[in-house]
């Protein structure tokens, strides 16, 4: 705000009159809140130029900066990002400053660059340019004790005392050392380098030191949050003053079965804890865990327990890697149901009910469709028999009326041949009743024949029925074995193992944690 103050007193000028620079800015313009330091700053983006005041803001998150103070930036330098959310939030910033520039070319260059290279974006020049930077130690490794701080300044009190400042003598037995230059990023190796030429802190066991152990250079460090609701799941302490090393990974799973019709994305969560000298990556207690829950800066005082897993090497964190890989790909299998009779396969997720509901309709749906079939079987037999049935019904009626007819000339032809001759008022000898007798006989002989076939096509018509009646048996009892054959295909259900491959395991996260214990 002084700095505001003072520039705006100030004329305009080209010449450089003052500069700001402000390492780790993130927690000061942040991109939703509105701390006392955002006003300030980001009037001095927008503002301090024409005044002869440069500002130079570093930051290893951009996503946590305000879009519109990146967007007043005229040279960039940008190096490796370790997020998709930092490389967009700057290419963002950087096309809100520059509406020409092609952020597509930018974020292909910012994704290939290598260790101490940087991308750099001038306001003069259309198009970017690597640079790459010096190879330097630094020494940088946080908040120093008074031991320490008494231990690097003996020899130099006179030297590096600003006016009115305490001096400190060293203390006794302490070595003199020349304090190492001080550069604006640290190092696991320069913060060993300090622990060894500083005194041992008072009160820390031998396997204990308030430096955190070198940590192969590319590793992601975290310390884990004391209030992880799965810490004393793997071993950890929430009331823990001691860290000890754990690794966490985070593995992306992909089940697929192109028999199954099935792909199927998942996670593996995971701590291995604690570390010995061979990691066994089997080991590994699976948790739920968010990122929330690893913090990324250390705790105040902390205090590391030095242990015998090589964490200083970067094979050892490969190797983890790989064996974690392997580990899963012979470990975890998907277990889904299937009914083979019925070619249907579970889905992940699926309920027991919900899939044996599933193969009864479907086995529904088949049984209908059979007995469809069954129908039209039967239908061309049915109608055959019934065709039939009714010519012979129709032969019955014709074969009775004839039956009857013949049968009333019979006796009408009886009474009046006999009787006639008897009771007629002409005489007739026996001969001649006897030869009306005759042709009454003939008479009778033709009814008769008209009953037997009647009576031949009565049969005909029981058996044509009959033979109606065992169709209908039969089709019947095959409807009833098609249903019991179709349920019992819908209650075939086994499991189905989802195996998976090397190619559908990737490890999207591999941290080293710090975890508190007693």
């Amino acid at each position: 705000a002084k700095l505001v103050t003072w520039m705006r007193k100030q004329s305009g000028t080209t010449d450089l009159r003052a500069l700001l620079y402000m390492d780790e800015v993130a927690g000061y313009v942040p991109p939703s809140a509105m701390p006392p330091t955002k006003k300030p700053i980001m009037t001095l983006m927008k503002q301090a130029r024409a005044f002869g005041v440069g500002v130079v803001l570093s930051t290893q998150n951009p996503v946590d900066v305000d879009y519109k103070a990146l967007s007043n930036a005229g040279t960039w330098m940008i190096g490796r990002l370790q997020t998709d959310r930092d490389k967009q939030r700057l290419l963002d910033g950087m096309s809100a400053a520059a509406g020409g520039v092609d952020v597509n070319v930018i974020g292909d260059t910012i994704s290939g660059l290598g260790k101490r290279e940087f991308v750099l974006r001038r306001a003069s020049k259309d198009h970017p340019e690597v640079m790459t930077t010096r190879w330097a130690m630094s020494y940088l490794r946080g908040p120093l004790t008074r031991d320490q701080i008494q231990g690097l300044m003996a020899g130099q009190t006179g030297a590096g005392t600003a006016p009115g400042a305490p001096s400190m003598p060293a203390p006794t037995g302490a070595p003199v050392t020349a304090a190492p230059s001080v550069g604006p990023y640290a190092t696991a190796a320069s913060a060993r380098i300090i622990s060894d030429q500083a005194p041992a802190a008072a009160g820390l066991g031998a396997d204990e030191t308030s430096v955190m152990p070198q940590v192969a250079d590319g590793t992601p460090i975290r310390w884990v949050d004391a209030a992880s609701p799965w810490l004393t799941s793997v071993g950890g302490d929430s009331h823990g003053t001691r860290l000890e090393p754990a690794i966490v990974a985070r593995v992306r799973l992909r089940y697929d079965d192109p028999k199954a019709d099935l792909v199927s994305d998942g996670e593996y969560e995971a701590v291995i804890f604690p570390l010995p000298a061979e990691i066994d990556a089997s080991r590994a207690v699976a948790v739920d865990y968010d990122d929330r829950d690893l913090g990324t800066t250390a705790p105040a005082g902390a205090v590391y327990r030095l242990g015998d897993a090589p964490l200083d090497v970067k094979t050892t964190f490969a190797r983890v890697e790989r064996d974690l890989v392997d580990y899963l790909v012979r470990s975890q299998t998907m277990e889904i149901p299937v009914n083979r009779d019925l070619k249907l396969f579970g889905r992940p997720g699926e309920a027991a009910d919900a899939f044996g509901l599933r193969c009864q309709v479907a086995a529904r749906d088949a049984s209908d469709k059979d007995t469809a079939a069954l129908r039209d079987k039967y239908a061309a037999k049915v109608k055959t028999v019934q065709d039939q049935l009714q010519a012979a019904h129709d032969r019955v009626d014709i074969l009775k009326t004839e039956h009857r007819g013949r049968r009333g000339e019979e006796i009408i032809g009886a009474a009046g041949s006999i009787l006639g001759s008897l009771l007629g008022g002409r005489k007739r000898s026996a001969g001649g009743i006897l030869g009306s007798l005759g042709g009454l006989m003939g008479k009778h002989q033709r009814a008769s024949t008209t009953g037997e076939r009647l009576d031949t096509v009565e049969g005909k018509v029981q058996s044509l029925e009959n033979d109606l009646h065992d169709l209908e048996d039969q089709a019947t009892q095959e409807v009833a074995a098609i249903e019991q054959a179709w349920t019992a295909k819908a209650g075939n259900i086994t499991s189905n193992p989802v195996t998976l491959e090397r190619t559908d395991v990737s490890v999207a996260q591999l941290v080293l944690a710090w975890v508190p214990v007693p």
